[in-house]
């Protein structure tokens, strides 16, 4: 991981020094033209068939490597916010220079053909963008996307910072201007990054406190708390008279405590003042508390267009180091926000510290791929500064340069083969962020686009909740190296069922990041890998065969760091790079060779099953469906026994079911659940379908351990796929038979007076004699009887946390605490002439597998992010048989539950005699956790710890500090009036 972040470092400081030099040699032209090619415009032509200006031919190709997407590797393209003039004399000269970066964007392409996107964010507000790529407006005919509001450009111009906003709420305000000071805001916001701390207080002649809680402190400028201002802002109403005085030295007060007690940035402060006018300069407040040293930078914010007061405010900017602008329409809006950045990057521009910056994760919504999925990023970043004698202490910052690394290529050098069945790698950064992490789930429902408004700010400790010490989290933030161990709970099939395992947790930290690594690994997997030895030659054919694949995103062999690898597949690889004197690319030796032993050892399973298709009356109704085999080196064997049109699941082993295959950071499911049953014994389950379709098939599924004295690990898994109908069918065919002389049975599952179900290990029905309730949890069909099972310790009840989870907005009361009925006394009542059927039903050794499904979550609307508690049950293994009795309002049920041998299954047979409907039905369904006023307010105030940056420049004895703004408005072309200033944001 380090040499990847270090060869992405080194690409983005090349296009550094390219730009600083560029704009070294270059002289600036107020009347340069220049031809460019617009992101936009190219490839458009007019009415008679022209190109348009600043369009032009452009060449773009079909390229998996950037998502399928057409592009350019030649050239780059430039985007120009729509709310500026494409031929503005600053925007054509800096085009004109950054055209130096072309080459060197090719050329670190050709270096590191991993690389993915590379650009320069100017801070005249155009984006260079390499490899060039066409650009579509939104329905509006809108491109809202300002290189210079995204975090990686924020963090690397300017220091973190503690900001206190004022806000003028004052008579005056009425109208259109309170609704301007609340984009102006919620805009400061948007700049604002989660290495900054801020408040909002809203002044008329009293002080208000946008959130009452927060008074007097500082808050981080995570992506949850500045959602959580931007809805109080609504709240604003204007009256009264606006005693700026006062709401000045709270200011200055909050900022003065916050820097003495370090719980802030400890960095750069500012205060932004937004208001409709100032009648004096309240030159008494800042000699109190910000002269000589003026460490709090002012930034007033003259809303409306008359100008009557600009100059106090002009002069309280001028004063203080910062800057004034005047804000007359919604559209001035952005563009005047942002030069406070600029004056904010001054003193580490003079002090030309090119500080690498990375981001937290963040899934880049521009290139979201048709059927791709979220495909989750980091960005590094550096700023590009003027190097000009002339300039030097002006402090002028030209922009930003930053390259894009996929969270997926961290996975890919994880040895996932390593970790075991159940290990994981994840990584956080100095916030405690989870930059990657399996549990981490970024979006509101797989397969859509939309994300969760803080899924780029979610904590180590939401995921890794059961350590409530924070020891582990605490260790990582202080980048620590380390061991921790705890007893974790970890759901599977979308959190539907829960496996109770030991974690022991490795951790490091990324040298030249702010990241660091964690390793879990699960006791008894992971500590022990089986290694065996076969010829070359046996190996690669067996591993070329069509029934062979690999894991798609395990990495055997590296074929992405030469453009002449990258056609390769990994089998190719593989051949060429064992029987090549000199392969020139990398591979993992060790793990080819296990594959190879592998690809040996199960290939006989390919004849049998071959053998098992053309005996007819094996499988003479097609009940079984698919055969299929994985191995701990993520080879996979697969066998169909219908014509693949006649499956009735399709996407099991596809990569539409992302649980059932072996992925970058987990093995299926299958394979993990078969893995946590005794060697030998198998998984049968129903697969969760999305939007509850059921695809009426049963899994099964079992572990393969070498049995000698060694102590062998779990080394494949193997199973198979059958119709569901197949399945009821042999139990209910099984349940008439019973071992008397006569063949006859004194008691049934036909009989009216008894219920049977079949139900697996986690309560789920399998078999029932109503259709309708397959799949259902059985606590909501037998509530009475699944409680007796809880009491008497037969199935445990395990309490789970959601920190990610999505609550309707109008959600009302829901029913949580089941109570468990009072217990009874217990009459022995055993079906001892029903046979178990299962023991027949290990299938001819049909080795198979359990499927992984889709999220089963009711479509639904208006989600918000919550945290909800929820239950899993899982059965108890000791108890193999259990008889109990219920009182249903007098009368008493009788049921007995028997563990079917060899499987993770129980059949229960329940009396039909007694009416138990009024008995509460045992849900699974989450239950929010509500906080009250008060503990909200404490979990606002809380700071988990947090690692700051180690780079600091605030203020610097150079900086030339006269250009403070204009009290002029900007003007800005006509085609910007008419852009609302509140388009959606294209989220970079």
């Amino acid at each position: 991981m380090e040499e990847m972040f270090r060869k992405k470092a080194e690409a983005t400081r090349r296009l550094v020094e390219a730009a600083e030099e560029a704009h070294l040699q270059h002289e600036e032209n107020p009347d340069l033209q220049y031809e460019y090619f617009n992101a936009v415009l190219i490839n458009e032509v007019d009415e008679d068939g022209n190109s348009v200006e600043l369009g032009g031919e452009f060449l773009l190709e079909p390229n998996d490597h950037f998502n399928n997407l057409s592009v350019n590797l030649s050239l780059s393209v430039v985007q120009v916010p729509t709310n500026m003039y494409n031929k503005d004399p600053d925007i054509v000269n800096g085009v004109y220079w950054s055209e130096a970066l072309n080459k060197v964007f090719v050329d670190n392409f050709r270096r590191d053909p991993t690389l993915i996107w590379q650009y320069f964010g100017s801070a005249k507000g155009f984006f260079r963008q390499y490899p060039g790529v066409k650009w579509y407006p939104d329905e509006h005919g809108v491109i809202a996307f300002d290189c210079r509001n995204r975090k990686w450009y924020i963090q690397a111009a300017t220091s973190p910072k503690d900001v206190v906003i004022l806000v003028d709420v004052s008579g005056s305000m009425k109208g259109l201007r309170l609704t301007i000071a609340r984009q102006t805001v919620a805009s400061i916001l948007d700049t604002l990054g989660d290495d900054d701390f801020f408040n909002i207080i809203a002044y008329n002649q009293e002080i208000h406190y946008v959130e009452p809680c927060l008074n007097g402190t500082l808050v981080q400028a995570d992506s949850t708390n500045k959602d959580h201002f931007k809805e109080h802002l609504d709240k604003l109403f204007a009256k009264g008279i606006g005693l700026l005085g006062n709401a000045l030295s709270e200011a200055f007060t909050i900022l003065n405590e916050i820097n003495q007690t370090g719980r802030g940035s400890s960095c750069s402060q500012a205060i932004m003042l937004i208001t409709d006018g100032a009648t004096e300069m309240y030159d008494d407040v800042f000699a109190k508390y910000n002269w000589p040293e003026r460490k709090v930078r002012i930034f007033p914010y003259l809303i409306g267009r008359e100008s009557a007061f600009a100059d106090n405010l002009k002069w309280m900017a001028c004063a203080n180091k910062g800057y004034f602008s005047q804000i007359s329409t919604l559209a001035d809006v952005q563009e005047n926000v942002m030069r406070y950045l600029h004056v904010m990057s001054r003193p580490k521009v003079i002090d030309h510290e090119h500080d690498t910056v990375w981001t937290e994760a963040y899934v880049d919504s521009a290139q979201l791929g048709e059927n791709k999925g979220p495909n989750p990023m980091t960005t590094v970043a550096m700023p590009v500064f003027s190097t000009k004698n002339e300039t030097k202490n002006q402090g002028i910052l030209l922009g930003v340069a930053g390259t894009d690394i996929p969270i997926q290529e961290l996975m890919k050098v994880i040895p996932k083969h390593k970790l075991g069945i159940h290990g994981y790698a994840f990584a956080i950064t100095s916030n405690g962020y989870l930059l990657l992490h399996p549990d981490l789930r970024p979006l509101y429902q797989e397969g859509q686009k939309r994300k969760k408004p803080s899924y780029s700010s979610v904590d180590l400790s939401e995921v890794e909740w059961e350590d409530t010490e924070d020891v582990l989290r605490t260790a990582m933030v202080n980048r620590k190296t380390g061991t921790f161990s705890m007893e974790v709970k970890r759901t599977v099939d979308k959190g539907k069922r829960v496996l109770t395992m030991h974690n022991d947790y490795y951790y490091t930290d990324i040298k030249g990041t702010p990241f660091s690594v964690g390793v879990a690994l699960s006791r008894g997997h992971g500590k022990y890998f089986f290694k065996g030895n076969v010829s070359l030659e046996a190996g690669l054919h067996d591993l070329e065969q069509p029934d062979v694949a690999l894991a798609d995103e395990w990495t055997y062999c590296t074929t992405e760091e030469h453009h002449e690898h990258r056609h390769l597949t990994q089998v190719q690889a593989i051949k060429i790079y064992m029987t090549s004197r000199k392969p020139h690319f990398k591979c993992d030796r060790e793990l080819i060779q296990q594959v190879l032993f592998d690809a040996v050892v199960t290939a006989p399973v390919e004849a049998y099953w071959t053998g098992l298709a053309l005996n007819k009356s094996e499988n003479s109704d097609k009940g079984v469906e698919i055969a299929f085999l994985g191995t701990r080196t993520g080879l996979s064997r697969t066998n169909l026994f219908v014509v693949p049109e006649q499956l009735t699941n399709r996407d099991f082993l596809t990569a539409e079911d992302k649980e059932g295959v072996f992925n970058a950071d987990h093995f299926p499911l299958w394979y993990k659940r078969a893995a946590e049953q005794v060697p030998g014994t198998f998984v049968y389950s129903i697969p969760f379908s999305s939007g509850g379709e059921n695809k009426s098939v049963v899994l099964a599924s079992t572990a393969i351990q070498l049995l000698d004295d060694r102590k062998s690990p779990i080394v494949a898994a193997v199973g198979i796929q059958m119709k569901l109908e197949f399945f009821q069918r042999k139990f209910w065919t099984a349940s008439r038979q019973c071992n008397a002389l006569d063949g006859k049975c004194t008691i049934s599952c036909d009989n009216e007076d008894i219920k049977c179900y079949l139900i697996d290990n986690n309560g789920f029905i399998l078999v029932s004699e109503d259709t309708s309730q397959t799949n259902l949890f059985f606590g909501k069909v037998e509530g009475a009887v699944m409680n007796k099972l809880l009491l008497m310790g037969s199935f445990k009840k395990i309490n789970l946390y959601d920190y990610q989870a999505l609550c309707k907005e109008y959600a009302g009361s829901s029913d949580s605490a089941r109570t468990l009925l009072d217990p009874f006394t217990t009459v022995k009542w055993l079906l001892t002439e029903l046979v178990i059927f299962l023991l027949e039903f290990n299938l001819y050794s049909w080795w198979n597998c359990d499927s992984t499904v889709k999220a089963q979550r009711s479509q639904r609307t208006m989600m918000v992010p919550c945290d909800t508690e929820y239950p899993a049950f899982v059965s108890e293994r000791t108890i193999k048989e259990t008889t109990g009795n219920i009182d249903c309002n007098g009368c008493i049920r009788t049921f007995v539950i028997q563990q079917i041998p060899s499987s993770n299954l129980f059949m229960v047979v329940v009396e039909n005699k007694c009416d138990c409907g009024s008995a509460l039905p045992v849900t699974m369904e989450p239950i929010e956790i509500i906080y009250n006023e008060s503990l909200k307010c404490d979990r606002l105030k809380f700071q988990k710890d947090r690692r700051r940056p180690q780079s600091c420049h605030p203020f610097h004895p150079e900086e030339n500090a006269v250009e403070c703004g204009s009290a002029n408005a900007l003007s800005f072309p006509l085609v910007a009036i008419l852009i609302p200033a509140l388009s959606l944001v294209i989220s970079r």
